[in-house]
């Protein structure tokens, strides 16, 4: 692909690679004449941006020459006398020799001009810098005179040796010089004869002298291999004998490799530094090639120019790009990472259209089809060596890091063929969470977990971190309840001291000592009388019957019968009128009888009379009286002062039923998380160990760890581990279920082990009976990561849909494709719910099945009839909502048989689809105000599943039958969004009301389907809980706010199937609601 191009009869140079930006100098050539027949020369400096789209070249510097030049280098000497931009050489005609300061050139500050010396007695056509020694030139002209010049001292150059040396023949022009890239004193030389002569400059005499037996070699070329010190290329410019030949000085008789693929003289080659194996030439015959010297065929061609190229060159600091100088004045820059000069056609041609359009736009240019295929370049047909990666470095899963790099020996002493190492390694970043988690695996394997926690006991410093580890480890232990209690601080056995130590005060009691001794004498008195009643037992007759008739302590009372209260009292107590008696007790403030009283009235009047004491006598304690009394444990978890949640959770582990003990304690731990802080936030997580919860437990944790660090993860896995094994012995193993959240973290905490390695533990974490497809995903990457380590354990489902190439559908499964709606219509019971499988007719059956294929091979059918059992409805799971139709004519059918217009006569069945495809049933609008209510549906508390029975399951098809069963612990938010969608429909007047809510229904299947599919995340998870309370509540404008609250935090792609209907519903409902 051409990149740039000028106009100029020059020979040309590129910058080193040290030069930065990209330089190209100029200097008009001595070989070529214009139509002025000047003899003048010029310097010039382009800079070279291939930023700019255009062709052209920015020139930056100018300078007249007093000779025309046959060649120029570019070195980058400088040794504090000049500048880092560098040295330009030019050769000229008798013998004159100059020297250019490039910077004194681009600044045109000073002169240019470093020297000029006249010491060849022909033309200079050969220079070439020392690659090692910059201030190293060597030169040569006519009659075979070389020179070494000393850039530090250009008074007297070295000669490698003397004429007699090299010339036995008559004395004949230097056509080439290059410096050896490996070796630093070692230069060779090219003569017309086709010879080439290699010197040894700490010898001062040549080594070896290179010819070919032909006699038909004229040299025009010579290049030294880069990496290769004993090979060299040299080109023929006589077209009887057109050829490139790689010499190795080891083996100098004959040429290693002949390259012929140009058909007259080649006048220049050049050898890529940045790949040895690729060579540049260009001849007579206008053609310039780019040869792979490793295959010797040509990997790149240019097209064929309209004249000779004398010279090209490759950038040294762009690999790809070289420049190419023409007989016919122009300089071009290429690229072989070629392309059709399409793109820059038709920005040449937008350009010109430009100039004459003159505001019409002109008709579009037709290209002859074969100048089209003419101007198309092929690429490389290898990538080059700049583009192959030296070494490489990929994760692989379970921590294993792959590497792979090129052999420390070169490429030319590596034996072919070679083999290339690959390392794995095991790679562990995270020592400490490796080590936890071993402790946590023994201790999970040997069932020893109270030491466990009575270690982390020891070891934690945060008092909260304490507390939450003590109650873990009272969850394995027996009479948990009374344990939780002395945790929180209260216990029996202190209380009684408490209470005695009270009792026996002096102080506190109001009383003066002298009435507390009587008092204390009085019981004391009555306490023996009791006890020695069988003394009293044995007295006499007579002093026994004294003693029953009239009581030596007492003296007898009387009623009284007077108007005022007491007399009221006796009179209604004589009459049994207890209602009335204790109403006057309760208006005289005398609680005391009233409760008495109202205890020999029976439990309605004991309840009547307790409340009105506990609305007129307020105290401090009267609020816990009545909680106690009433038994009312959740409006006190509602309604006491956060500040006492220790004496709240103490209250519920005192009197709370089981039944009732863990849902109440979730309360409280979430309004603490609501409502407290964060400091009260990381306080609900005993709540939660208390009750057993691990999904809410998980949840505050993700409440207060944002970011998760691998050994924040360990601590939750710890705790979560430690309440998941003490619900196994209080429950049974098949008693515990993880939630999603739950099932998240633990996913989330087996991929860390396994990236440092740990899969046999990370498979062990994961649950067994989660059907989620990234725990299946996950559980079948660590069983075949492992391999051999777990032979003993079955392999795991593959969890994948599987499809089947190159099934023909049976003609008969065709039709039934075809009847599309028509065959759903005609069948006289409701559609079954389809199965996920794969249509098989015609298999075309491999040599060797592998195993997931004969695992699987029950689950391989007939797609077009379903069969005997096609009449028996299949009774639907909790999770299934019922259909809107009443008539089976409306009954939708199986996603088997939708959009089945014109099928070919070999059809595949795509892959199994698992989400719900919306708008494809003529179903009519108006679907929720039509559908009857049923009992049972739709008004079971949330977390209970609707009951059908068995006539109305056959009557009521269902409405989405190819999507999954909704999770159990889904199943309270499709129950409370269904409920409200029918509220909202029944209570809707208008008709565009109603059809936004038949939408709405529809689009809701996809939130259903992610929570089928285990795809969301907790906290969007916790938010829909949230929502569905309050649609449960009646609170819709709080409903809204929690769910501004759950977008706000939350990923759009996560979201936004379903959050904006769901805000439509919500909105829909505040507003018939108000």
């Amino acid at each position: 692909m051409k990149l740039k191009e000028l106009e100029r009869p020059a020979v040309q140079v590129w910058s080193p690679a040290s030069q930065c930006p990209v330089y190209l100098a100029t200097g008009t050539s001595a070989q070529q004449l214009d139509a002025s027949f000047s003899t003048n020369g010029t310097l010039e400096i382009f800079e070279v941006d291939f930023r700019d789209p255009s062709l052209e070249l920015k020139c930056k510097g100018v300078l007249s020459a007093s000779s025309r030049f046959y060649k120029l280098i570019w070195g980058s000497f400088g040794n504090g006398l000049l500048e880092a931009s560098g040295v330009i050489a030019g050769g000229g005609n008798n013998g004159m020799l100059t020297l250019y300061n490039v910077t004194h050139i681009l600044s045109s500050e000073k002169e240019p001009v470093i020297a000029q010396r006249q010491k060849h007695t022909g033309a200079v056509r050969a220079l070439d810098f020392n690659p090692f020694q910059g201030h190293l030139l060597a030169t040569g002209a006519s009659d075979s005179e070389i020179f070494i010049w000393d850039l530090n001292n250009l008074n007297v150059p070295m000669t490698p040796g003397s004429k007699s040396q090299y010339c036995e023949q008559p004395p004949e022009d230097i056509k080439a010089l290059a410096w050896n890239r490996q070796v630093q004193h070692i230069l060779a030389s090219a003569h017309p004869s086709g010879k080439a002569v290699v010197w040894d400059l700490r010898k001062n005499e040549p080594i070896i002298r290179v010819s070919d037996h032909s006699n038909r070699m004229h040299s025009s070329g010579l290049a030294w291999h880069p990496e290769i010190a004993t090979q060299l290329v040299l080109c023929s410019e006589d077209d009887r004998l057109p050829v490139i030949q790689l010499w190795d000085l080891r083996f100098a008789s004959s040429p290693l490799k002949v390259l012929e693929s140009h058909s007259r003289g080649i006048l220049s080659v050049s050898w890529s530094q940045a790949d040895p194996e690729l060579l540049l030439s260009s001849a007579k015959d206008n053609q310039i090639l780019c040869w792979n010297l490793g295959s010797g065929e040509v990997v790149y061609k240019l097209p064929t120019q309209s004249s000779w190229c004398f010279d090209v060159q490759w950038c040294p600091r762009d690999p790809p790009v070289f420049s190419a100088a023409s007989f016919d004045g122009w300089i071009s820059l290429y690229s072989v990472m070629g392309r059709s000069w399409e793109v820059q056609q038709i920005r040449q041609a937008d350009k010109i259209s430009s100039s004459f359009s003159k505001g019409q736009p002109l008709p579009p240019l037709q290209v002859p089809e074969q100048v089209a295929q003419a101007s198309s370049i092929p690429p490389l047909k290898k990538p080059p060596k700049w583009m192959r990666r030296p070494a490489g470095v990929s994760f692989a899963f379970g921590g294993k890091l792959v590497t792979f790099g090129l052999p420390s020996t070169p490429a030319h002493q590596v034996p072919q063929p070679c083999l290339r190492l690959v390392f794995v390694s095991q790679v562990t970043t995270e020592s400490e969470f490796l080590r936890r988690s071993a402790e946590l695996q023994e201790s999970l394997g040997s069932g020893n977990l109270l030491n466990y926690c009575q270690n982390k006991i020891e070891l934690t410093s945060l008092q909260s971190e304490k507390m939450l580890w003590q109650f873990l480890k009272v969850t394995l232990e027996q009479d948990s309840r009374v344990k939780f209690l002395k945790l929180l601080g209260y216990s029996k056995d202190e209380l009684q001291k408490k209470v005695a130590t009270w009792l026996k005060s002096d102080l506190g009691l109001g009383e003066s000592p002298q009435s507390k001794g009587d008092d204390h004498s009085n019981r004391q008195q009555v306490f023996c009388s009791q006890a020695s009643k069988h003394i009293t037992e044995e007295a006499s007759a007579s002093s026994t019957f004294f003693d029953e008739l009239v009581p030596q302590s007492m003296t007898p009372w009387e009623i009284p019968i007077t108007e005022d209260t007491d007399g009221l009292l006796s009179q209604a107590l004589l009459l049994g009128e207890l209602g009335p008696a204790v109403e006057l007790c309760l208006k005289e403030e005398r609680f005391a009888d009233a409760i008495i009283l109202a205890q020999a009235g029976g439990a309605d009047l004991l309840k009547q009379t307790q409340e009105c004491y506990w609305a007129k006598k307020k105290s401090r304690i009267s609020s816990l009286l009545a909680c106690v009394v009433r038994k009312n444990w959740k409006d006190m978890v509602c309604t006491c002062s956060l500040q006492n949640w220790r004496e709240a959770l103490a209250l519920l582990l005192t009197y709370s039923g089981p039944e009732k003990f863990p849902e109440l304690c979730d309360m409280l731990g979430m309004r603490m998380e609501q409502e407290g802080g964060r400091a009260l936030t990381s306080e609900a997580r005993l709540c939660y160990v208390c009750s057993g919860n691990v999904e809410q437990l998980v949840e505050c944790w993700a409440r207060c760890h944002q970011a998760s660090s691998p050994l924040a993860l360990q601590d939750l896995m710890e705790k979560v581990m430690v309440l998941n094994r003490s619900l196994e012995l209080l429950r049974g193993p098949d008693g515990v279920s993880s939630g999603p959240a739950t099932t998240y973290r633990v996913t989330q905490y087996a991929n860390l082990l396994a990236a440092q390695g740990s899969l046999a533990t990370a498979m062990s974490y994961l649950p067994r009976d989660c059907t989620q497809p990234p725990i299946q995903q996950l559980r079948d990457r660590l069983f075949h990561a492992q391999g051999s380590g777990v032979m003993g354990q079955q392999c795991p489902p593959f969890p994948f849909p599987r499809v089947v190439v190159g099934a023909t559908p049976h003609s008969k499964e065709t039709s039934s494709y075809r009847l599309g709606f028509q065959f759903s219509h005609q069948v006289p019971t409701p559609s079954l719910r389809p199965r996920i499988f794969t249509p098989l007719v015609t298999p075309l059956t491999p040599s060797h099945s592998s195993p997931y294929q004969s695992s699987r091979m029950h689950n391989i059918s007939d797609y077009g009839s379903p069969g005997p059992q096609a009449a028996q409805p299949l009774p639907l799971g909790p999770g299934v909502r019922p259909g809107p139709q009443d008539s089976l004519k409306n009954a939708p059918v199986p996603r088997t048989n939708l959009q089945r217009k014109k099928l070919p006569e070999t059809f595949m069945p795509p892959a199994p689809i698992t989400t719900p495809v919306m708008s494809l049933t003529s179903e009519p609008r108006g679907v929720l105000s039509s559908q009857p209510s049923v009992p049972g549906v739709g008004h079971a508390p949330p977390g209970a599943p609707g009951e059908l029975s068995l006539q109305q399951l056959q009557q009521r098809p269902p409405e989405k039958v190819e999507r999954k069963e909704l999770p159990p612990e889904h199943r309270s938010l499709k129950i409370s969004f269904d409920k409200l969608l029918r509220r909202c429909s029944l209570s809707a007047a208008d008709l565009k009301t109603k059809r936004k809510l038949d939408e709405a229904a529809q689009r809701l299947e996809c939130l259903y389907e992610k929570l089928c599919q285990g795809t969301l995340s907790p906290h969007v998870l916790a938010g829909l809980r949230e929502v569905a309370r309050c649609v449960d509540a009646g609170s819709f404008e709080q409903g809204l706010a929690v769910h501004a609250q759950v977008v706000g935090c939350s990923s759009f792609s996560e979201v936004s199937s379903f959050m904006p209907v769901l805000k439509a519903v919500l909105t829909i409902a505040h507003k018939l609601h108000t």
